[in-house]
């Protein structure tokens, strides 16, 4: 639970100025209430000092503090864990311990992470993987050539529903499953803007699947992040529409009867043209994954397996522990055989069954050349690659699995909105209003 929220689940509201209790910087003036909650942090330009508190940057707006438990020493707020050797201190959301990513840009950036970066206080659980997620776009972003005026964030509800609190830049926080539907009219009538989705496993498939389903197959040139930790988090651990049969939580003591959602066997379902895998604890592939997601030019959706540490700790850490993600875990290149436990396994397709198996590379029977080669363009390879998520036995696919060339949604609407004017006679409101088309309800 946030240290901003009270025993009963209800947030406190923000203290006015006035009530502020002295010009103390907010690291210094952490007073709690009686039944140890604790007051919001007033934000710098609230805090009547004249100078930025040590949390602010040199333009004065403040840092995101971190967490509770990720500030390297007692649990004090709003002091930073140590870097790591390689790493250097860019501020902002900080990757809790045993993540990487070093956050670089590009030399010629004008822009640099912290231009994306808000003075919104972070508020997820300590070793969230959202904070990863958070990190790896704010570094992605000043190497896409994208004008930051440009950038749009469109979430629905729940953890990942704050994202674009954090993000500075325009954004919708929407209600629930919707953010498809938003994005959408705002693509639709501003082609320009450069439009993201981030959504978490229960708002899109659950009250929001019918929403995820139509944007994937119509194409609308977004990129959706689906945040999927399955398990509803903010609402404190009940099961969710990705829960793995047989979960207990909450609203499901004697466990989960329904069979999961695979979130890239629906979307390779709903004729997605882009589909794709990662992991918030490999941010190196993250990065990539979600530069590929948008440089394409259509619906790119990517399953993010995100880690939610305080209501289903560990739920991927066979594809993310050091001893089983070798033999777990089928590392996706186009053009490249599919081999994974360093070399020493394969996939083949069997050419009459169209079904995988695994091929032992350690022995003279196969080689490498008998693997299947994997080609994101290819539909019926892309749909045998998702169904290798029921079958335990089998790798999971990580990386872009599929990937289609095809026109996008609000390119096809605009065109029609053109010839459309270019055609018909200009017309006024009253004319339309008094045409021939009209008729009369009788008795």
């Amino acid at each position: 639970m946030s240290d901003h929220d009270s025993q009963d689940g209800t947030k406190k509201p923000d203290l006015p100025p006035s009530l502020s209790g002295g010009g103390e910087s907010s690291a210094e003036n952490e007073s709690s209430d009686s039944d140890g909650t604790k007051k919001p942090d007033l934000p710098p330009s609230l805090s009547g000092e004249e100078e930025a508190s040590s949390n602010s940057s040199e333009a004065g707006t403040k840092k995101p503090d971190l967490p509770p438990g990720l500030s390297g020493d007692d649990g004090e707020r709003g002091t930073k864990p140590p870097a790591g050797p390689e790493s250097e201190d860019d501020s902002g959301p900080t990757l809790p311990p045993g993540f990487g990513g070093d956050g670089a840009t590009a030399d010629d950036s004008e822009l640099t992470r912290k231009d994306f970066q808000t003075d919104q206080e972070v508020r997820w659980c300590p070793g969230c993987g959202d904070y990863v997620v958070l990190a790896q776009v704010q570094r992605l972003l000043p190497d896409l050539d994208v004008d930051k005026e440009k950038i749009v964030f469109v979430s629905g509800i729940g953890c990942a529903g704050r994202f674009p609190y954090y993000m500075n830049t325009y954004g919708f926080h929407s209600i629930h499953g919707r953010a498809p539907a938003f994005a959408t009219g705002l693509k639709t009538s501003n082609p320009e803007l450069d439009v993201w989705i981030v959504t978490g496993d229960g708002d899109a498939l659950s009250i929001g699947g019918n929403h995820l389903i139509h944007v994937l197959r119509r194409n609308l040139d977004t990129q959706i992040l689906l945040f999927n930790n399955e398990i509803y988090g903010l609402t404190k651990g009940q099961y969710s529409p990705t829960s793995e049969q047989g979960k207990v939580t909450k609203s499901t003591p004697h466990g989960s009867v329904d069979r999961p959602v695979n979130p890239v066997g629906l979307a390779l379902g709903a004729d997605a043209s882009f589909v794709a895998r990662t992991v918030d604890k490999d941010p190196n592939h993250m990065t990539d994954t979600l530069k590929a997601a948008h440089a394409h030019q259509g619906t790119a959706f990517v399953e993010i397996y995100q880690n939610c540490h305080v209501f289903n700790d560990g739920a991927f850490a066979e594809f993310t522990d050091k001893d089983t993600k070798p033999i777990r875990t089928l590392q996706l290149e186009d053009g490249e055989p599919l081999v994974f436990d360093k070399g020493r396994k394969g996939v083949r397709v069997d050419p009459v069954s169209l079904q995988p198996e695994v091929l032992s590379l350690e022995n003279s029977e196969y080689g490498v050349s008998d693997c299947h080669v994997h080609d994101t363009s290819n539909a019926n390879l892309a749909r045998i690659l998702g169904e290798l998520f029921w079958d335990p036995d089998l790798p999971r696919p990580f990386g872009i699995i599929y990937q289609d060339e095809r026109p996008t949604y609000e390119a096809q609407v605009q065109a029609q909105v053109e010839q459309a004017m270019e055609d018909d006679e200009p017309s006024d409101l009253e004319g339309l209003l008094h045409g021939n088309d009209t008729w009369t309800v009788g008795d």
